[in-house]
């Protein structure tokens, strides 16, 4: 508590990467005068056909799923998105990649939830290319950089209205209220119903987010600050 309250006293610069933080931050009491949105970025590079082959054999994945990416952790909301998932009947099946957090959320694999656990980085790209969706319901992110490296894949993203993950989606995925079950659940039909159309507006929003501009936009603050 004193370290924030320092925090707050001294700062020059916070870096916030999305606006719903600096809306935090202006609620945990830091001037809105020191705070600047640099928002985060993506890589456009794009899983090759022998990538996606590689990580189905690799991983023994079923030829269509639905994907979530992140640590394993309440405010990641897993629990509702296995619940909405049982309620889709013919769902492809749900896999789930990511480390253990802290809480008890690591799901039960059973034969429609396939729990891959943590996987490399050289992965990622090409298990993104391979879903049919991202599925992020998130109850609260500082970014929610998934998102966007699903999108630069062309896959469909499912997430969370409000917070940083509607901000970071912009009009290119399926937004939903992330505690109501139904409501997930009607987003993962929605966003098989518009596969092709999220495909082409998420891969080209994601190409306009990139580290370049996040790199540029930290070296104007950093001059500000060096300047006064």
């Amino acid at each position: 508590r004193r370290s924030l309250e320092i925090l707050k006293k001294n700062a020059q610069a916070v870096l916030c990467s999305s606006r719903a933080t600096m809306a935090d931050c202006v609620d945990a009491g830091f001037s809105a005068s020191v705070l600047h949105h640099v928002p985060l970025g993506v890589n456009d590079v794009q899983a090759t056909p022998s990538d996606v082959q590689r990580v189905r054999s690799t991983y023994s994945l079923p030829s269509e799923y639905f994907l979530f990416v992140g640590t394993l952790e309440p405010r990641k909301n897993l629990a509702r998105l296995v619940q909405a998932h049982a309620l889709v009947v013919d769902a492809p099946p749900l896999v789930i990649v990511g480390a253990k957090g802290w809480g008890n959320e690591t799901p039960i694999a059973s034969e429609n939830v396939i729990f891959l656990g943590h996987v490399p980085t050289a992965d990622l790209a090409a298990l993104y290319a391979a879903a049919q969706a991202l599925c992020y319901p998130s109850i609260l992110e500082g970014f929610g950089l998934p998102i966007l490296e699903a999108m630069v894949q062309g896959t469909p993203v499912l997430t969370s209205f409000a917070t940083s993950t509607e901000e970071v989606a912009g009009n290119a995925a399926v937004l939903v209220d992330p505690l109501d079950v139904s409501a997930i659940a009607d987003g993962l039909h929605r966003v098989l119903a518009r596969h092709d159309e999220l495909s082409h507006l998420g891969h080209a929003h994601a190409t306009t987010m990139s580290w370049q501009h996040t790199a540029a936009l930290t070296h104007g603050v950093y001059a500000q600050v060096c300047a006064s």
